[in-house]
């Protein structure tokens, strides 16, 4: 959509204490079958300088994530997620916060204490919420995706707003599409506000990540999804396509940027272009707000639609 979506409608894992160091005993010598064991670094809580903070805290940046493969997920619900998914690695949770559910469900992964300094140091929020993890990439091919069968996709144009991207995923994913894809030129999936803003969503959904938005578009199409274009001078209205049934079918939603809208070469790509209507007398949609409208139009139709050919 152009500048905005709107009037003409976008190792070791350290242990849960148990009995015997509630106690303050040791633990047997051959107990290590039975008991969870940690690094010699686990067996104090860690500081901002400790050498798993100083590495994790790298992941910050996107060029350690690409080399590594690796991401920060923040806060208890992301994380709980992650852990559901089989994707994290090392938990790090701070001193003297209740964690018993996650660490519940933390089996296998290392588990370390950190002070409040520490939790910070790994933390991008203002004031964190006592638990940060690192979690594998998850990223798949479109092709890995469309073997899924997915009926509802989106592809992010251009899209270099974090916070924007992550709550398109998580819509997305409310919506029941299967696979959003992050083309070259916008922003990484693995961005930390863009993984908050997910709200454990990146976990849910397949993520594709790399090649052009013409790639993803012209891929979509031959696995028979209709590619909709969100655009604010688009010729057609999204009631319109809702009234004519258009939208039960298998289809493809692409958003641009509320910067600079769709690139052209992707939008002349588009089976339709579509603007959402205003009704009252706001000026406009920004692109959150645009594409929750467009994904649930389409869900909608989708299912009051089951059995008409995609």
């Amino acid at each position: 959509m152009a500048t905005e979506f709107g009037r003409v409608a976008g190792g070791n894992r350290a242990p849960a204490r148990g009995a015997a160091a509630s106690r303050g005993e040791a633990v047997r010598p051959g107990a290590a079958s039975r008991e969870k064991t940690v690094s010699r670094e686990d067996d104090h809580v860690l500081t901002p300088r400790s050498s798993r903070v100083v590495a994790a805290r790298k992941l910050q940046r996107r060029r350690e994530r690409d080399q590594s493969g690796l991401f920060l997920v923040e806060g208890p619900q992301a994380v709980r997620e992650a852990l559901a998914a089989g994707a994290v690695t090392e938990l790090f949770v701070e001193a003297g916060r209740d964690h018993g559910a996650l660490l519940a469900l933390a089996d296998g992964v290392r588990v370390r204490t950190v002070n409040v300094a520490g939790l910070a140091a790994l933390a991008e929020t203002v004031t964190p919420q006592g638990v940060v993890a690192v979690a594998r990439h998850r990223h798949v091919s479109l092709a890995a995706a469309l073997a899924r069968g997915p009926r509802l996709a989106v592809v992010l144009a251009g899209i270099a707003d974090p916070g924007n991207a992550g709550t398109v995923l998580r819509t997305a994913d409310a919506a029941g599409a299967g696979v959003v894809v992050f083309p070259d030129g916008s922003v990484d999936p693995y961005n930390g506000k863009c993984v908050r803003a997910s709200a454990g969503s990146l976990f849910h959904v397949d993520v594709v990540r790399g090649g052009t938005a013409e790639e993803a578009v012209v891929a979509l199409r031959s696995a028979s999804f209709t590619i909709l274009a969100a655009d604010a001078r688009g010729e057609h209205d999204l009631d319109e396509l809702l009234d004519t049934g258009r939208l039960t079918r298998r289809t493809a939603w692409v958003f641009g940027s509320e910067a600079h809208g769709l690139p052209p070469a992707v939008s002349e790509l588009a089976d339709a272009r579509v603007r959402v209507p205003i009704h009252g007398r706001a000026e406009s949609l920004n692109l959150a707000a645009a594409a929750a409208v467009c994904l649930y139009a389409s869900a909608r139709a989708q299912r009051s639609g089951e059995g008409v050919p995609s």
